[in-house]
């Protein structure tokens, strides 16, 4: 796996899902030179007409060379996440906590790696991006850079002799404010994202999504542009 630099092929495929990571990945693709291919997917999360309406704005704003977008319905049918399933509570945050949250979504990135792989290979990408960082994998098993790496095996060994595929993690080991820090170097319109497990509008400020990327905000001194029902501090 590249978790700094890709070789400079022409075009990547993006994990867009309507969030400030994989929009600052996006972002970070463009500035390393590649054309973009957006790939977004709904699985039946309770936010997905938001996240949407975002990964869409987000494309026309950078003029991408293609979207995508993937209904599947297997990944709620599946269940025992409570982003999918309604009987399940969408936790309030706890910064401090070591276990894996509610909002787990079993093996979710396998999924949509798996489908980005697909879409990258038939289109001739170098590369697939995906905004996944170091907060990520402590709670979410499939952030790890472990499985990015393994995951760039399956790729070698299960596509074409010919294709060449990089699969890139640029903030792995990022914070969530090292990565806001870099979005604003780059100029990421967060306005047109969205990050809460629970509304499509207003964000609720207390989910474990909105406690992140509120504390990356304020870490930095700036106010979110998104509008919250409430604005916890949670910055140190």
């Amino acid at each position: 796996m590249t978790t700094t630099q890709a070789d400079n092929t022409d075009s990547a495929v993006v994990l867009v899902s309507g969030g400030m990571d994989s929009a600052t990945a996006a972002f970070e693709a463009k500035h390393r030179g590649y054309d973009l291919y957006f790939l977004h997917t709904t699985y039946g999360q309770q936010t997905a007409d938001k996240e949407s309406e975002c990964a869409r704005a987000l494309a026309d704003y950078m003029d991408v060379a293609d979207f995508l977008h993937i209904e599947t319905d297997h990944l709620a049918r599946i269940g025992a996440s409570s982003l999918t399933d309604e009987n399940i509570d969408v936790e309030e945050v706890d910064l401090d906590s070591d276990e894996i949250p509610s909002s787990y979504v079993p093996f979710r990135n396998s999924n949509l790696l798996s489908m980005a792989t697909s879409y990258a290979e038939a289109n001739d990408c170098g590369a697939i991006f995906i905004g996944a960082h170091s907060e990520d994998y402590s709670g979410y098993p499939d952030c790890r850079p472990e499985f990015f790496d393994a995951f760039q095996q399956v790729i070698d060994i299960g596509t074409k002799p010919e294709t060449s595929i990089d699969l890139v993690a640029p903030f792995v080991d990022w914070t969530k404010t090292e990565i806001a820090e870099r979005g604003l170097d780059l100029d990421v319109p967060y306005e047109l994202t969205w990050s809460c497990y629970r509304n499509e509008e207003p964000a609720c400020g207390t989910c474990d999504a909105c406690a992140y990327r509120l504390k990356a905000f304020q870490d930095v001194g700036m106010k979110d542009p998104i509008r919250y029902r409430e604005r916890p501090s949670y910055s140190d």
